[in-house]
């Protein structure tokens, strides 16, 4: 009896000292995109560039605008980029799709993470 409630307690305070989830900023979050991404990436439909629009990027499986060409680990990753793929993803991107030709080796800052995120949200 005491180990599982030493356990729960253990689990309660984790979720205690964690914290609610933030939510992101999108006006923050265009900030990021323009400082972070918009060197390889644009926010218009159909405007790809050296990386895919990422206009509609949220609900999209990974490799599937037919206007970009994507590397075979993209196509083959059958993801969906929804706020907890983009979360992982932009983090440490070669680690969640090993083989993306994609060079950018991660945004580690959670705020600005979920920033970016609540911004890439609205582009639709």
């Amino acid at each position: 009896m005491f180990k599982y409630r030493a356990a729960f307690l253990m689990a309660v305070a984790l979720l205690v000292l964690a914290g609610p989830a933030r939510a992101g900023d999108a006006a923050a979050g265009q900030a990021v995109f323009k400082s972070q991404c918009s060197i390889c990436h644009s926010a218009v439909a159909g405007k790809n560039m050296t990386g895919p629009s990422l206009f509609g990027v949220v609900g999209r499986k990974t490799g599937s605008d037919d206007g970009f060409h994507y590397s075979a680990a993209n196509k083959a990753a059958n993801m969906t980029w929804d706020a907890a793929t983009l979360d992982t993803y932009l983090k440490a991107p070669r680690t969640v799709i090993p083989g993306t030709i994609m060079t950018y080796t991660g945004l580690k800052d959670d705020t600005k993470r979920a920033d970016l995120i609540a911004y890439l949200e609205t582009l639709h």
